[in-house]
C-alpha cells in the first residue's frame, strides 16, 4: 500500500512543531509496511490536491496566515475535488480556522475564509486568549477516549455543530467554551498544538484509516507498540488533575 500525504504551506504554517504531525503519520504507517509519499506545496507552486490521500495544514500566526490567504482562496475549487473524491483532512489552528466562513481581526478587519463549514472565527480581547495545556474526550471511528495537546489562541471559534472533542480542562473554540475542534468524516480540525499526534496515537491511526480508506476501503491496522505515548499522555493527564 502508498499512502499519498500533502503538507501546504509547510514554510509558513508550522507553528509549535506542527512538522510533528507529518513525523508521527510517516512512522506510523511505515512500521506497517505501508510506503509513505510525502509532498510539500507552497505558495504559488502547482500541486493536484485531489490527487492525494491526506491534506494537512498546520498553525500559523495572524501574519502567516495573511501571507497564505490568497494562494488558499485560489484553491479553493480543487480542496472541494479533493474533498469530494474522499482526501482525509487534518488541520491545526490557523488551518482549522481558515476552512471556515472568515476570520475577524482585532481591528474588526474581515479576511475570508474557504467557508466549506459553517463555523466562523472573531478575535478575542487579551484577557480572553486561550493558552495552555489542554485534555479533551474525544468520540471517534466508534471509540471514546481522552487526547492532549496545547492551545495559544485570541481567535474565538463559534458556530461549530461537531466538535472534536468535550473539553476536560483547558478552553477550546472559545474561552472556557466547554467544547473544543471540529470533526466529521474527513476532516479533523483542532486548537491542539504540540505537536497533536505524538502523544495521541488513537487520533493518528483515525486520520490513517481515512486517508487509506480513499483508495483501499477500510483498513484494519495492526497495532502498535504504544507504552510510550501512553504515558507521556497520561503525565499530562495527570498533571492537569484529569486522571488521578
Amino acid at each position: 500500500m502508498i499512502l499519498n500525504i500533502l503538507w501546504m504551506y509547510h514554510d509558513l504554517m508550522d507553528l509549535y512543531g506542527d512538522k510533528g504531525n507529518l513525523q508521527v503519520l510517516k512512522t506510523r504507517a511505515e512500521k506497517r509496511g505501508i510506503d509513505v509519499n510525502l509532498v510539500t506545496c507552497g505558495i504559488g507552486e502547482p500541486c493536484s490536491i485531489k490527487d492525494y490521500d491526506i491534506f494537512f495544514l498546520g498553525g500559523g500566526a495572524d501574519r502567516e496566515q495573511n501571507l497564505i490567504q490568497e494562494d488558499l482562496l485560489s484553491r479553493r475549487a480543487e480542496i472541494e475535488e479533493a474533498m469530494n473524491n474522499q482526501t482525509a483532512f487534518l488541520l491545526i489552528c490557523g488551518g482549522y480556522q481558515m476552512f471556515g466562513k472568515f476570520y475577524r481581526d482585532q481591528d474588526g478587519t474581515t479576511v475570508p475564509g474557504l467557508a466549506f463549514f459553517d463555523y466562523y472565527t472573531e478575535a478575542s480581547s487579551r484577557d480572553n486568549r486561550c493558552i495552555g495545556n489542554i485534555a479533551i474526550e474525544v468520540t471517534m471511528g466508534g471509540e471514546t477516549f481522552q487526547a492532549v495537546g496545547f492551545e495559544n489562541h485570541g481567535g474565538q471559534t463559534k458556530g461549530v455543530t461537531t466538535p472534536l472533542g468535550k473539553v476536560l480542562k483547558g478552553h477550546g473554540n472559545q474561552y472556557q467554551s466547554g467544547y473544543e475542534g471540529f470533526v466529521n468524516e474527513q476532516v479533523v480540525a483542532t486548537y491542539m498544538h504540540g505537536p497533536l499526534l505524538p502523544k495521541n496515537p488513537g487520533i493518528a491511526d483515525l486520520v490513517l484509516k481515512r486517508g487509506l480508506r480513499r483508495t483501499y476501503g477500510d483498513v484494519n491496522l495492526k497495532g502498535l507498540d504504544d507504552t510510550f505515548e501512553t504515558r507521556a499522555r497520561e503525565t499530562m493527564l495527570k498533571r492537569l488533575g484529569v486522571l488521578k
